[in-house]
């Protein structure tokens, strides 16, 4: 079996990162995690993110840079993504005020894949993150989701598919990392349940519903390159809970390389 990569979404260590950035970083290296996901910059510059970076031994994965940031400074973005040596570009959501309704999908997607042109040009990969919106609206008889990547090229938009939001809108991951097999570099590795109100508990791996086995089995097969941890939000300390989900991980997965 080929060996995936483990990183994590910093998403999941806001609050930390809110109060300490470097530190967070260095407790994230200290577990184990081969490489993060960045979600903002706690305003460390790109050159001083570098050095703290190879001095952890840490990969800059990716980044989540938020629709408004690349329309606004596209080239701010891919600068500081490639000073500090990472190799993805990834849209991470759609507020509800830039959702596009019907046809209006189409005028988004030509801007991803033009946003994605220019990204690869300069030596970056761009790819869009999931939610479950994407499942429920419909573009021409598809999901938003599969309309998005219909309308653009691979070479342009990659997938980096979310595991739970793709089940909690009540499709099929595995089915879903097949599609997207060789399109789909990033795999966000999470789990989940329901409250009593049918809303998301995100929760540590093996806690919740999702098929963790079969799905790392399925990335695999599917060319993924980075397994990426991520809890939206914790029942315990943060950095806590991504060490019981890495202890999984090297219980049930790493253990075999």
């Amino acid at each position: 079996m080929r060996k995936l990569g483990i990183g994590l979404q910093l998403y999941t260590l806001r609050d930390e990162t809110a109060e300490d950035f470097r530190g967070t970083l260095r407790k994230v290296a200290e577990l184990g995690y081969e490489g993060v996901e960045f979600a903002g910059y706690g305003d460390i510059p790109a050159n001083e993110m570098k050095a703290l970076l190879d001095e952890l031994g840490l990969k800059a994965i990716s980044s989540h840079v938020p629709l408004q940031a690349m329309r606004t400074d596209l080239q701010k973005e891919i600068d500081y993504l490639k000073t500090i040596g990472a190799e993805y570009m990834i849209c991470p959501y759609l507020a509800p005020e830039d959702r596009p309704q019907g046809e209006g999908w189409k005028e988004l997607f030509s801007f991803l894949q033009e946003a994605g042109t220019e990204a690869r040009k300069q030596g970056l990969i761009f790819g869009y993150h999931n939610h479950d919106f994407e499942f429920q609206d419909q573009v021409g008889g598809l999901t938003a989701f599969d309309a998005m990547f219909e309308g653009t090229t691979p070479e342009a938009v990659q997938v980096e598919l979310d595991v739970c939001w793709v089940q909690f809108a009540g499709h099929d991951p595995i089915a879903y990392i097949r599609k997207y097999a060789g399109r789909l570099p990033l795999l966000h590795l999470k789990d989940f349940s329901k409250d009593e109100q049918g809303q998301m508990v995100t929760l540590e791996l093996s806690k919740g519903s999702v098929d963790l086995p079969a799905v790392i089995d399925t990335a695999t097969d599917a060319g993924v390159k980075w397994l990426i941890v991520e809890q939206d939000f914790c029942q315990i300390s943060p950095l806590q809970s991504i060490e019981n989900s890495l202890n999984w991980l090297k219980h049930n997965y790493l253990n075999q390389f």
